[in-house]
């Protein structure tokens, strides 16, 4: 059989993209071909340094199965384009803006928000993190930023975002000592996460994550409604008053227009570190539940572990720490599908139809 771009776009037909179910083939964006050796690129619409790999090997082995012993060559890249919803403004030098929120202080949101920030980072793209929390930031301390660091002023005008791990972030921490409390009423706390978001340099990010504060009161509608949001990563446990709140969250981003990209529950169970014995000490199946009822996925269910609150705690995140680590790979997946829906809902928007109305 000879070796045309056609025939191997008709032999990878069947492999699957495993994040939005359509064919690989339709990735292909360059092909060459030797009597014994093929090329392809392949383009994809997320990062995904994760499982790279794998799909080459499928690709290379498919091949391999039609033409012989073949030398295949297969490289990725990934396009990341933007896609926004709701009536907010865009941010400038940020593609996607995505917030990680809760409906409750203490289910572990900012730890899903800076873990899936630098999980982000490490599948191959270009990565901030703003801390929204203006009462208690706390992303500063988590990535290890030493206390008293404050951000250069570009041309008087905008601040330059702190660099950690690789990522960029900007949080209130950086504007005042750990220790002081923002005593602000709703209006002035509001005013200054539009000044966080607004005269913030960030510089040319694929993804902007937020750390928002717990709740549905006035930062976390000043956001919906100032910045045009690309989806929300909502965090629970699957305690019931823990469920109730999170349907508040959801229900609120659905009210303004803002997709729910899926649902992380955490502390989902106990690993007990001496005997291994496993304990679903806030119950269990709540964030499933919850998502199929909302029709969106749950994205992971994450343990209860005291080395994440250790790490945490030093200012090593554990994707920072070993991104091939077991709670890391986890984190890597939320963010590969995280990323693929925003590419979805992407692909979905541009094949509405455009309804223009015409005066005769």
């Amino acid at each position: 059989m000879a070796i045309t771009r056609e025939s191997i776009t008709a032999a990878l037909h069947d492999i699957k993209d495993p994040y939005l179910g359509n064919s690989l083939s339709a990735a292909i964006t360059d092909f060459s071909s030797g009597e014994q050796s093929v090329l392809l690129s392949l383009t994809l619409g997320y990062p995904a340094a994760g499982i790279t790999a794998d799909l080459a090997q499928q690709i290379t082995d498919r091949i391999q199965q039609l033409h012989g012993d073949l030398e295949v060559h297969v490289q990725f890249n990934w396009q990341i384009e933007s896609f926004t919803s709701g009536k907010g403004q865009p941010v400038s030098g940020v593609k996607n803006v995505i917030a990680v929120a809760s409906g409750k202080g203490g289910v572990g949101k900012s730890t899903v928000a800076v873990n899936l920030a630098l999980a982000m980072k490490v599948e191959g793209a270009r990565v901030g993190l703003l801390d929204a929390d203006i009462y208690g930031p706390s992303q500063g301390s988590m990535l290890g930023v030493p206390e008293g660091t404050r951000p250069e002023i570009y041309q008087q005008s905008l601040m330059e975002p702190i660099e950690a791990h690789g990522i960029q972030c900007m949080s209130m921490s950086f504007m005042a000592s750990d220790r002081t409390p923002m005593v602000w009423r709703g209006p002035m706390a509001s005013g200054a996460l539009q000044q966080l978001v607004g005269q913030t340099r960030w510089d040319n990010l694929d993804y902007l994550i937020v750390d928002m504060p717990p709740g549905t009161g006035d930062i976390q509608l000043t956001l919906c409604q100032q910045v045009a949001l690309s989806g929300a990563v909502i965090v629970t446990t699957p305690q019931d008053i823990a469920l109730l709140d999170a349907q508040k969250g959801i229900e609120m981003f659905r009210q303004v227009n803002v997709p729910v990209l899926g649902i992380v529950e955490n502390m989902s169970v106990h690993i007990c570190s001496e005997c291994g014995h496993k304990e679903t000490i806030f119950g269990e199946g709540g964030g499933l539940v919850i998502a199929e009822e909302y029709g969106t996925r749950l994205l992971a269910s994450l343990p209860l572990s005291i080395e994440i609150r250790q790490l945490l705690d030093s200012g090593q995140p554990p994707v920072a720490v070993d991104p091939e680590s077991e709670i890391s790979l986890v984190f890597r997946d939320i963010a590969r599908a995280v990323a693929a829906a925003i590419c979805s809902d992407s692909a979905d928007a541009e094949s509405q139809p455009v309804i223009r109305i015409v005066n005769d």
